[in-house]
């Protein structure tokens, strides 16, 4: 199975070590990764998008028409630029003169975007397209002893009527294939909150993160898996903003899903870059020695 690999620019540039494990995981459950050239920002599907709506989808329409000259769908590692990409192609395949209107423009630099393959997230390839079994035949190292708490975001699951990824009310990809890999899911209240990555409300962005990681404390995971890298920095670099501000301090470590399937495919930590992270924990580290 062959995709073209659409890095975005947050991973690249701020959590390599995402990508690095992508690169050595994936191909052990029958993923090729194809590098194609060309690929800019998605661009992200917030203010850019608010912004210039007519950029946003002719940028991400330019970057759709190069998987298309390359014969491939997308993966993405990517909630964001999953959205952007998937969105921009359900709306210029429902709006023929757009369409057109975009074609006029990329043109001028000698693209055309004909809605011939589709940009997906990695989860959706690994259930879909992988499937659990695949997933369970890489694992040499279940994580038998990890409890996960699986936050999901916003952006793979909505708008879900334009994503069609899973039911946003009660999503269960990430579970779907986090089992394989031997840990156990553990549920808790806040398990679909946002992680306020795009708020500009203190205020609301210190509550709802305090939330979601109280819920994840009481109920006694070893880490958080996202897949996200808005997220991961919600949780990851804003647990420790939070615990500046907050009397009660948390220590829950937050994995990339890739990170989790590397791991169980017997990578050490240093291998999918948990010691990189802000927010470490000497017991995970133990329980996954």
């Amino acid at each position: 199975m062959k995709y073209a690999f659409f890095l975005g620019c947050v991973i690249p540039t701020k959590y390599p070590q995402f990508e690095t494990v992508a690169r050595k995981s994936l191909p052990k459950v029958g993923v090729e990764l194809v590098d194609v050239e060309g690929f800019s920002c998605c661009p992200e599907p917030w203010n850019f998008k608010s912004y210039n709506i007519m950029a946003w989808i002719t940028i991400a329409a330019r970057n759709l028409a190069i998987a298309e000259e390359a014969g491939l769908d997308i993966l993405t590692l990517c909630s964001g630029c999953f959205a952007t990409l998937a969105e921009a192609h359900h709306i210029l395949e429902d709006k023929p003169e757009l369409k057109d209107e975009v074609n006029k423009r990329l043109s001028k630099i000698g693209k055309k975007y004909n809605g011939t393959i589709s940009a997906k997230h990695v989860v959706q390839v690994l259930r879909d397209d992988v499937g659990a079994e695949q997933i369970k035949k890489s694992v040499t190292h279940p994580l038998e002893k990890i409890r996960v708490g699986v936050h999901y975001g916003c952006h793979v699951l909505k708008p879900s009527e334009t994503l069609r990824v899973d039911d946003p009310a009660d999503p269960r990809i990430l579970e779907t294939i986090i089992e394989p890999l031997g840990a156990e899911v553990i549920p808790y209240a806040e398990r679909l909150s946002c992680c306020t990555g795009a708020c500009q409300d203190e205020e609301m962005v210190f509550k709802f993160r305090y939330n979601k990681l109280q819920s994840l404390e009481e109920a006694q995971v070893d880490c958080m898996t996202l897949v996200c890298p808005a997220c991961f920095e919600a949780f990851d670099l804003g647990q420790v903003m939070l615990n500046r501000k907050s009397e009660k301090k948390f220590n829950i470590p937050t994995l990339y899903y890739v990170q989790l399937l590397g791991l169980a495919q017997g990578l050490k930590g240093e291998e999918v870059g948990i010691t990189r992270h802000k927010i470490r924990s000497p017991a995970l580290l133990e329980k996954l020695s």
